[in-house]
């Protein structure tokens, strides 16, 4: 089939109908096959009676053979159209009996409806489907909820009313016209969002809808004006002297923008704001919020008890002076409230996040036997910017000529991640929170860790897994809003203090257990007067308070502003629950499955290699085999998990002539060895990724060491 070229085809008639009318909201696509000389409007080929897609999508035209175009335009010339009076009527009634045959543009000039789903049916006017209302109580004109003139409510063949929602009425131009632009996957109710019931109503009344994205998704950088941060300060007197457009981040000259709108900012100095975590309304929002019915209300707010009032409490950010201030447990729950309203996935997420990297490359040679710290001096190098493209070189600091070899950003992005986990920076077994460690605290590592930590997520690095539900819930919601548990608190010796505290059966043991830790609790500021056993569950809860989050304080919000990289942070409190599983949990399990679906066959492959593929990962998902589904992974992209992100490029696999696999990490490309016998193919397998693993693992022996 010969694309149309422009205008090639808009003199030439359709073989079934005769017109050379070149309208595809109408007749559909109008094809020419130049080799047989044929062309054809795709909606008349699709409802002619006689005649069925027996070829590939590529064969013929759209499937239909040439020999049976021919078949049905010879079957056709010998029938009447009812309308035009015309031979070469293709398309007849499906009702029975019913002996009406026409053209496809006759039978939409006489309101015959085409269904184009199932057996593709056709109905004459007389014998049409039609929409039923038992009742009609609208007396005045409604607009179309699409094109918004006014229509009577009344169905007929040109309006036509929604299945889900009663006062949605449409003309049938304008559903038509919509559909072909939203496609299957958007085309619902302009109401109520309804797809399904919507869908298949409108097929029943001969509205096509193309099995296509929209025609919106299709557009090249569509939505790169919502990545687009505002960044102008639009304050009376600016006092800037680089100007309104200067933004230097982590200085008094960043720029804040309005907490409602976000369509104005101000610097910092410029509004005598301290910190970039203070809120801050532009002068429109501020009217707004003064003359709202809820600040009108807000009544006068008692000063909290003064004994409960700790450290932490008084270098936390203000409430905005023009609401209310609510208590801790009503801002977690309006928080909670905000989140169920921006559901997405997390893969949906990374991909918005990463509009923002651009195509120019930053390159960073990575020792393989010290990872850390090499990373810590190119993401510190003032020529880095998180927004390029990283391209790695691995590098051997024993190697005297200085040679460099390319090296895979996922891997070494995994091999940061790993690092990280098990640095002394976090505390705990599986599920970690940040450790007081004033070396880190001097060195600012905790910025760097936050840093290095967005960075990878947005670059398509793998999920950290390892934070405690505590420590995510105190970036998503604030300090004030989380309440610890014991499981937190990893030190054993002040573990044992909050059980003991716990566990008191009276009020001597409680004041016994106080005495004996007095200069404990004296220093940490929980020491507190035992009146009753109740007073029990309050200094447990202040000792739990202090350690796991007054304590680390200043480690933590080092750690909030790394991670406001890229826009990461902002991310996670708007999104919460699609984040919570990637930064609380380990990824899932592989499977056959899934690695099968991961990989995809790169150019013509050896059809009894592919075979021995599939049945390799079966036999490693039964144990039948040395290495596991992450070391396959591990070989051929250099990640033991899918990246939220996902892999880019997208793994592949490839059969060549050779004994063992290779695995390339920078294409993750997978070449499978091409054997006469299955076993074979698993003992080569096995040799080669347990061995490759086992020598890259010894490389770094110094590094894990």
């Amino acid at each position: 089939m010969n694309e149309n070229k422009p205008g090639a085809s808009q003199n030439l008639a359709c073989v079934f109908c005769r017109k050379n009318d070149d309208c595809p909201n109408k007749y559909g696509e109008k094809k020419t096959n130049e080799k047989w000389n044929l062309t054809v409007h795709y909606y008349c080929l699709l409802m002619s009676s006689g005649i069925w897609q027996r070829g590939k999508e590529e064969e013929g035209v759209y499937g239909f053979l040439i020999e049976d175009i021919r078949k049905e335009v010879n079957r056709a010339s010998k029938l009447k159209c009812c309308i035009c009076k015309k031979t070469g009527a293709s398309i007849g009634c499906v009702t029975p009996r019913c002996k009406r045959s026409y053209h496809f543009p006759c039978g939409l000039q006489r309101e015959c409806i085409f269904q184009f789903t199932g057996n593709f049916a056709s109905f004459c006017w007389k014998h049409r489907p039609v929409q039923i209302i038992t009742s009609n109580n609208y007396r005045d004109s409604l607009p179309c909820t699409i094109c918004l003139e006014y229509l009577e409510p009344v169905p007929t063949y040109s309006i036509l009313r929604s299945p889900c929602c009663k006062n949605a009425w449409f003309h049938r131009d304008c559903l038509q016209v919509q559909a072909i632009n939203a496609g299957v996957f958007f085309f619902r109710c302009t109401i109520c969002n309804n797809s399904d019931i919507f869908q298949k109503e409108m097929l029943r009344m001969g509205i096509h809808i193309p099995e296509k994205d929209a025609s919106w998704e299709l557009e090249e950088n569509a939505y790169q004006e919502l990545l687009q941060h505002y960044e102008h300060c639009d304050v009376r007197r600016c006092r800037c002297k680089e100007g309104r457009d200067y933004n230097a981040p982590d200085s008094k000259w960043e720029i804040k923008r309005c907490q409602c709108c976000g369509s104005s900012g101000t610097h910092l100095a410029c509004s005598s704001l301290r910190s970039w975590e203070q809120n801050w309304e532009c002068l429109e929002c501020r009217g707004i919020l003064y003359n709202s019915e809820d600040f009108q209300k807000a009544k006068k707010h008692t000063l909290p008890n003064t004994n409960s009032v700790g450290i932490t409490d008084c270098l936390l950010e203000e409430s905005s002076p023009k609401l209310p201030r609510q208590s801790p447990g009503a801002q977690h729950k309006d928080l909670l409230r905000q989140g169920n309203k921006f559901r997405k996935e997390v893969s949906t997420i990374m991909v918005e996040l990463g509009f923002q990297i651009k195509k120019k490359t930053k390159r960073l040679w990575i020792n393989k036997a010290n990872v850390w710290n090499s990373a810590l001096d190119g993401f510190r190098n003032q020529n880095f910017n998180p927004s390029y493209t990283i391209e790695v070189a691995y590098v051997d600091e024993n190697d005297n000529f200085g040679r460099e070899h390319p090296g895979s950003k996922q891997e070494f992005l995994s091999l940061l991640m790993q690092h990280l986990e098990n640095s002394p920076i976090f505390e705990g077994s599986l599920s970690k929170n940040l450790s007081l460690n004033s070396q880190a605290l001097n060195e600012n590592l905790y910025y760097e860790a936050g840093k290095i930590l967005a960075i990878s997520l947005v670059h398509g690095g793998p999920s950290p897994g390892f934070f405690s539900k505590t420590l995510y819930n105190c970036l998503v919601y604030g300090p004030e809003n989380t309440q610890p548990i014991l499981d937190d608190v990893s030190d054993f010796d002040v573990a044992q203090i909050i059980i003991r505290v716990n566990t008191a059966t009276n009020v001597a043991d409680l004041n016994s257990v106080v005495n004996e830790c007095y200069n404990y609790l004296e220093l940490i500021g929980c020491l507190r007067l035992i009146t009753s056993l109740s007073d029990k569950y309050m200094l447990a809860k202040d000792i739990l308070v202090y350690h796991v989050i007054k304590r680390v304080q200043a480690p933590f919000e080092s750690f909030k502003q790394g991670l406001k990289t890229l826009g990461v942070l902002e991310k996670i409190q708007t999104y919460p629950e699609a984040f919570y599983s990637i930064f609380c949990h380990k990824p899932e399990n592989l499977t056959a499955e899934i690695l099968s679906d991961l990989f995809t066959v790169r150019t013509l492959s050896d059809v009894q290699a592919l075979g021995f593929w599939n049945s390799y990962l079966q036999a490693v998902e039964d144990g039948k085999s040395a290495v596991t589904m992450e070391d396959i992974l591990i070989f051929a992209t250099g990640c033991s998990s899918i990246p939220p992100a996902g892999f880019k490029p997208t793994p592949s696999i490839e059969c060549l002539h050779m004994d063992f696999p290779v695995g390339n990490k920078c294409n993750n490309c997978l070449a499978l060895p091409i054997t006469s016998t299955y076993q074979e193919f698993q003992e080569n397998m096995d040799f080669a990724i347990r061995n490759t693993l086992r020598l890259d693992k010894e490389g770094s022996s110094h590094y894990i060491g």
